[in-house]
């Protein structure tokens, strides 16, 4: 089935007005369009790779419609025009000026698929989506099988990758890892086939953990989902738990205090700057803390941050846009 799109330009000022009209209208939802950055509470929640430049926000909105291919789309966008005249004495809303153009009706969520094929991440370790096949497998290859679902994490991002090859730079067969801001659980998946003893993921992100201990399944791995207060470290196993380690010294405690030999954590420079102040207390002495998802222009601000913690830094790498850093605990 095809979908008409129909699109207005408005004001961010407008958008809530939208809503109440697209209500009103009955139409079932609405997409937006707008340059407003995102607010640290919005980036403390969102474990994502965020474009480095956004342009200026200048109030101007876009707003999508998608309506029945047999409505009618111009009379919709002149319904919509007489609705916001009656709150036009509290609202700028723009010049409401109409496109239309045409949509398929597609399965959104996992439309993204196609474009997530199998990749090296180096000469040995392999990264694949559970629903391709992999042609080129060499003997020695270590294979890591990933379905992200809605979480983060296909391990193709630079920033996923600088943190996979520190761990192979540094991680030890026998140590214990945690992952914070886990996602798809690559990365602790990941270093339990290099050799970690066990590991606990940790996530803000509910679906992510829950999806975490599925792809650690696929993997031929023992993962299990504990709440708060039943988070364990044990051997051969992945642990894997939702909440904020910043904000819940409860919850840190719960992870484990001075046990683990590597913390990596692949999340944004804003929130691994917080987390400087607090990672050391899962660390034992020498342990190292391993962070990427650092845009270049934060890579001063997250050194100062580290430094700042008591850290000594061991060794930064790049990748593009992308930085990671290595550091250890005195």
């Amino acid at each position: 089935m095809k979908w008409k799109k129909l699109t207005l330009k408005t004001t961010t000022e407008a958008l809530d007005y939208m809503g109440a009209i697209a209500d009103e209208l009955g139409l079932e939802g609405f997409e937006i369009e707008d340059n407003v950055p995102l607010t640290e509470e919005e980036k403390a929640r969102m474990f994502i790779d965020i474009l480095p430049e956004l342009p200026p926000d200048d109030g101007s909105a876009m707003v999508h419609f998608y309506i029945d291919e047999d409505a009618d789309a111009a009379a919709i966008a002149e319904n919509i025009r007489k609705a916001a005249a009656e709150y036009s004495d509290f609202c700028d809303f723009g010049s409401l000026e109409a496109a239309y153009s045409e949509t398929e009706d597609k399965d959104w969520i996992n439309n993204w698929k196609q474009f997530f094929k199998p990749f090296r991440v180096d000469d040995t370790i392999v990264i694949k989506p559970t629903w391709e096949e992999l042609e080129d497998v060499r003997d020695n290859d270590l294979v890591i099988e990933i379905d992200p679902g809605t979480a983060f994490g296909t391990g193709a991002h630079e920033t996923t990758k600088l943190c996979i090859l520190n761990l192979k730079k540094y991680l030890k067969e026998g140590d214990s890892l945690l992952d914070v801001g886990c996602g798809s659980g690559i990365l602790s998946i990941v270093g339990m086939k290099l050799g970690a003893r066990g590991a606990v993921g940790i996530d803000v992100d509910d679906n992510a953990t829950r999806t975490s201990v599925e792809n650690a399944d696929t993997n031929d791995l023992t993962a299990f989902y504990a709440s708060k207060n039943d988070i364990e470290l044990l051997d051969d196993q992945i642990c894997f738990a939702t909440g904020n380690v910043i904000d819940d010294a409860g919850l840190r405690e719960a992870v484990g205090l001075h046990c683990y030999d590597v913390v990596v954590a692949n999340i944004l420079a804003p929130i691994i700057i917080p987390l400087s102040a607090v990672v050391g207390e899962f660390m034992k002495p020498g342990a190292f803390f391993i962070s990427s998802g650092i845009i270049n222009t934060a890579e001063e601000d997250v050194r100062n941050a580290l430094l700042e913690n008591g850290f000594e830094i061991v060794a930064v790498d790049h990748m593009k846009d992308w930085v990671s850093f290595t550091a250890k605990k005195a």
